[in-house]
């Protein structure tokens, strides 16, 4: 059953902007990231999504494609970022069903709460290993096919459909530091100058990179597990958590011509959350009483 466009993308963005155009994303079973793909794939585009459970990605694929007639997604599962020999052959199985790739999503990660008391080497080299690692993997994996897009399809304000873009999903942890999230805020913060040396470096081929980080978004997984349980909104400017349509809005701007000239940037989706005080969770976890009280949350990775 189609989900309503109204839940995932909104009205302003005309159908078939990206008629043509092929989408690759990392996380793509994931509920912001296929929400997306979901847009991208509603407003023209065929889609290739991975992630590693094989039966939640090949279902999402399916449910994606019910977002506009006769579109094409497939769902890779078993593939693990930090493995650049299988995004290598996600990347050869796409172009060989799809025709190649013009937009790249790296959206794969990995996050938990713990203090650094809790927190394992080997657990903080996991984050920045799915994080950092893998979204550097992705990149390695599908640059030639963005290469070739950018050529196909070239970066000029007059052109309408250009391709060779990719969007890192980042968070905004390291920007002020955050308490439970030192793994997180290092590997995020090592994604943001990854998209900036993209930008620099491939810019000249016509390849835009840019970064867009998701703030406390309702319904998600991470909220789940992270969100604790304060009320919906609480501490965010605009008192409410954001939602995945308008993550995808921001996907489509990026991506769509209204983003051309934009390169090298980092649009966060938020609320204007990041700005204001701390707080992790429940009243319970307000800093720093949960620090000075040891609550802590182990690592298990």
């Amino acid at each position: 059953m189609a989900i309503p466009r109204s839940q995932y993308l909104s009205s302003v963005w005309r159908d078939g902007i990206f008629d043509g155009k092929v989408i690759f994303c990392t996380g793509g079973g994931g509920t912001i990231c296929s929400a997306q793909v979901r847009a991208m794939v509603h407003l023209g585009a065929n889609a290739c999504i991975i992630g590693r459970n094989v039966a939640k990605t090949e279902a999402m694929a399916k449910s994606i494609a019910t977002a506009r007639k006769g579109a094409k997604v497939i769902g890779i599962g078993e593939v693990d970022v930090r493995r650049i020999d299988t995004l290598e052959k996600a990347v050869e199985r796409t172009v060989k069903e799809l025709g190649g790739i013009d937009y790249v999503i790296a959206g794969a990660a990995g996050n938990f709460l713990s203090p650094i008391s809790g927190l394992s080497a080997n657990a903080f080299k996991t984050v920045i290993d799915i994080d950092t690692i893998g979204s550097y993997n992705t990149l390695k994996a599908t640059l030639p096919q963005l290469l070739i897009s950018a050529a196909k399809n070239p970066n000029t304000a007059t052109n309408p459909s250009t391709g060779g873009r990719i969007i890192f999903i980042s968070a905004t942890f390291h920007y002020t530091g955050m308490p439970l999230q030192t793994h997180a805020a290092v590997a995020k913060a090592g994604v943001d100058a990854l998209s900036a040396s993209v930008a620099l470096e491939y810019g000249p081929r016509g390849i835009t990179s840019n970064v867009l980080t998701p703030g406390p978004i309702a319904g998600t997984e991470g909220m789940a597990r992270l969100g604790g349980s304060q009320p919906e909104g609480a501490g965010n400017p605009l008192q409410r958590w954001g939602s995945v349509k308008e993550i995808a809005d921001g996907t489509v701007y990026l991506f769509s011509d209204t983003g051309s000239y934009v390169n090298g940037e980092v649009l966060v989706v938020d609320g204007g959350g990041w700005r204001a005080p701390a707080s992790m969770g429940s009243q319970e976890m307000a800093y720093p009483g949960f620090l000075l009280a040891d609550l802590s949350t182990k690592a298990k990775l």
